[in-house]
């Protein structure tokens, strides 16, 4: 598997809390340099990342990231402001209080709602692996495959731990055909993200990677010397 290819399957995330203006064109350059999934950015940088990448490049973004504990209005109102504002996927996180207390029924409720905020958009469910027990996951694939989301999500990165392998294996061999994967947190060279790849992760969550594929001289991508204008 080439640079080239799991790029192909790499959300380019920049989630600091200091994003700023400058941040979001590179940021969005360099998805559309390197020809990543998407580029995911926070909430308020959705539009002017819309407007700045003119459909050259998928925008993703977050709700009730990162700690998933916000109401479940408040992560709708965020699915659908990111809507309007140009989002084409939504990242959201999970209220993992509500699975410590066993209210799957709940937790499966918030997600069927954020999905249809997205109108048709790609819905990631982000599950944070990190603080769940094996049992918990298990249920957790089945309720992600039950609501009708495209992904579940390993991690936010946010939480003391990321995408582990172990983790992608049993993700991959208990949601329904439908869900897809998407491993995060903490994949910060080509060979580990190539392994989740071949474990069974259709996407890659990463802040590192392109940085990587920046430093490589033989990778064939555009030079900086060639940046086209993306107005």
């Amino acid at each position: 598997m080439d640079i080239k290819d799991i790029i192909s399957k790499t959300d380019h995330t920049i989630l600091s809390p200091a994003v700023s203006k400058a941040d979001v064109e590179k940021a969005c350059y360099d998805a559309i340099r390197f020809g990543a999934a998407s580029v995911c950015l926070p909430p308020s940088r959705v539009a002017e990342a819309a407007r700045y990448a003119a459909g050259r490049i998928p925008i993703c973004t977050v709700a009730g990231f990162p700690l998933g504990y916000s109401e479940p209005g408040a992560k709708v109102y965020e699915a659908r402001h990111a809507v309007d504002a140009g989002a084409d996927e939504i990242d959201m996180v999970i209220n993992i209080g509500l699975v410590k207390d066993g209210r799957f029924g709940d937790v499966l409720e918030e997600i069927k709602r954020v999905k249809d905020a997205c109108r048709g958009r790609v819905l990631k469910v982000i599950i944070e692996c990190c603080l769940l027990t094996n049992e918990e996951k298990l249920r957790m694939c089945e309720i992600v495959s039950l609501s009708g989301a495209g992904f579940i999500k390993t991690s936010t990165g946010f939480s003391g731990g990321g995408a582990t392998r172990e983790d992608v294996i049993l993700l991959a061999r208990n949601c329904a055909p439908h869900v897809k994967i998407k491993a995060a947190g903490g994949i910060r060279t080509f060979e580990d993200a190539a392994d989740f790849i071949k474990l069974g992760a259709s996407r890659i969550g990463s802040s590192a990677l392109l940085r990587l594929a920046a430093e490589n001289k033989d990778d064939g991508f555009i030079e900086d010397k060639d940046k086209p204008s993306l107005y």
